[in-house]
């Protein structure tokens, strides 16, 4: 990169991407780069904080990495400060030589079929937000104190999160950061059985193995699967045999091995369904009762690819809840050009691009709202480089920002926004996790953004 006047960077989002990118940027403008995180929530770490379940700490102590590059000099975070709501692109593109969108993905999928309307057929990600408190997705509590019967949509691992922690004892939970509103109502719930849904066979289950070996672990559960279910067509055996990663060849292994084993007899149940998929919900009242089950098969496309198709009869369910876990969906932001079509910012490799295909100047994206929702936390250091290097090239060639507009904080300031800054979040870091020793846990989470910030204020009042 060539000398001259520190490389002026806005990264739009705190969740993983962003602290990837900014890490790799300022190693790649070797300590001459001005970093500003900016993001909607009072709170940094998007998914890590707010995705990640309460049972997996070991996975949320990536943020220690974060922390560190938060705390580097040249890096800045601007909490409580909304795209499209306290700030604008031109307000960026004013101020900034480059701009890097990595906000993610804050929709959700749908399957539409009829019934998804009805109560208690819900996006798997409003539980997950219930457990940890996502700030970014105000959800209706769940009382799970009604319910015995949960369908869990998809076979992902956000769907084993989610039934984990419906079928967990509050004693399995108690020392971690669940949110204490759902520790409560997991405490009186009377979820008993789970059935987990998927369109295709085990073999291309998407879950990781040792997220179902977590379940199986479980002293109150038993993980079932029917011999019929646990089966494995001939198109993917060969795979199977030949090119499916080992987490694949271990999913097989374990449904066939729980296929001997019959219900079991711990009270609980994980029930594990392939080659299904849901062709609607039945309700009585307006309430999910039921869903409907289309049997599938897979059979070659015109690409060669297995494909999904319905094959016999529909079959029903009961079901108290059902909790749809098909993937997180991106949405348009304003300024931003939007790609319906894979709902993601439009980009061509990370530059970002006008609705008419061409690149936009010093404009960049990382991470879900580049790709989609796809990969693991740490898929998105690798795409954060990639991005960078190309960021690297144009500065090089001269293809940026050209920045008159003066001081970020100054105009935010003069619009009456609060932001929040890094020595904001550390006092309410080390306040949460306060409180949470003294429950017991490792943080105690407040996970309103209008507690957080009352509570950051609450904090700066009292020089804390």
């Amino acid at each position: 990169m060539p000398a001259g006047p520190a490389w002026g960077v806005a990264i739009v989002g705190a969740g993983p991407a962003a602290f990837y990118a900014a890490e790799a940027l300022r190693k790649a403008a070797a300590g001459a780069a001005r970093i500003d995180l900016i993001e909607r929530l009072p709170t940094p770490f998007g998914l890590v904080r707010a995705g990640v379940a309460p049972d997996h700490q070991n996975i949320k102590a990536v943020a220690r990495m974060y922390v560190a590059t938060a705390s580097a000099e040249g890096v800045r975070y601007f909490g409580n400060v909304g795209l499209g709501r306290d700030v604008q692109v031109a307000d960026l593109t004013s101020r900034y030589e480059q701009i890097v969108y990595a906000y993610g993905c804050h929709g959700s999928r749908r399957l539409c079929v009829p019934g998804e309307d009805l109560a208690g057929v819900r996006p798997a990600a409003e539980f997950v937000a219930f457990y940890n408190g996502d700030a970014g997705r105000p959800t209706a509590p769940f009382a799970l104190d009604a319910i015995e019967r949960v369908v869990v949509v998809g076979n992902g691992n956000v769907a084993l999160d989610v039934a984990r922690l419906l079928l967990s004892t509050p004693e399995r939970l108690q020392a971690t950061d669940v949110v204490p509103s759902a520790l409560a109502a997991l405490a009186s719930s009377r979820v008993r059985e789970v059935t987990l849904l998927g369109r295709r066979s085990v073999a291309e289950a998407a879950y990781a193995p040792k997220e179902m070996e977590e379940i199986a672990e479980l002293p109150n559960v038993d993980v079932v699967v029917t011999p019929a279910d646990a089966r494995v067509d001939d198109a993917s055996a060969t795979w199977l045999a030949t090119s499916a990663p080992r987490s694949n060849q271990r999913n097989v292994a374990f449904a066939q091995a729980q296929a001997g084993r019959g219900d079991g007899d711990r009270p609980k149940k994980l029930r594990c369904r392939f080659r299904v998929a849901p062709a609607g919900f039945v309700g009585a009242n307006g309430r999910v009762t039921g869903v409907q089950l289309q049997p599938m098969r897979l059979t070659p496309g015109a690409d060669g690819e297995a494909r999904a198709v319905a094959d016999g009869p529909l079959e029903t369910i009961a079901a108290d809840l059902v909790l749809v876990a098909v993937g997180y969906q991106g949405t348009a932001m304003p300024g931003v050009p939007f790609d319906p079509a894979r709902g993601t910012v439009r980009n061509a490799d990370g530059r970002v691009l006008s609705d008419a295909g061409a690149p936009r100047v010093g404009e960049y994206a990382v991470g879900w709202c580049k790709n989609g929702p796809v990969g693991l936390i740490g898929t998105n250091s690798q795409d954060a480089k990639e991005v960078v290097a190309r960021m690297v090239e144009d500065r090089a060639a001269g293809r940026l920002l050209r920045p008159n507009g003066g001081e970020l904080l100054d105009l935010l300031r003069q619009r009456g926004v609060d932001v929040v800054d890094w020595a904001d979040w550390l006092r309410l870091d080390a306040w949460e996790t306060q409180q949470g020793q003294a429950h017991g846990a490792v943080r105690r989470k407040l996970g309103d953004a209008s507690a957080q910030l009352a509570q950051v204020r609450a904090l700066r009042a009292h020089g804390r």
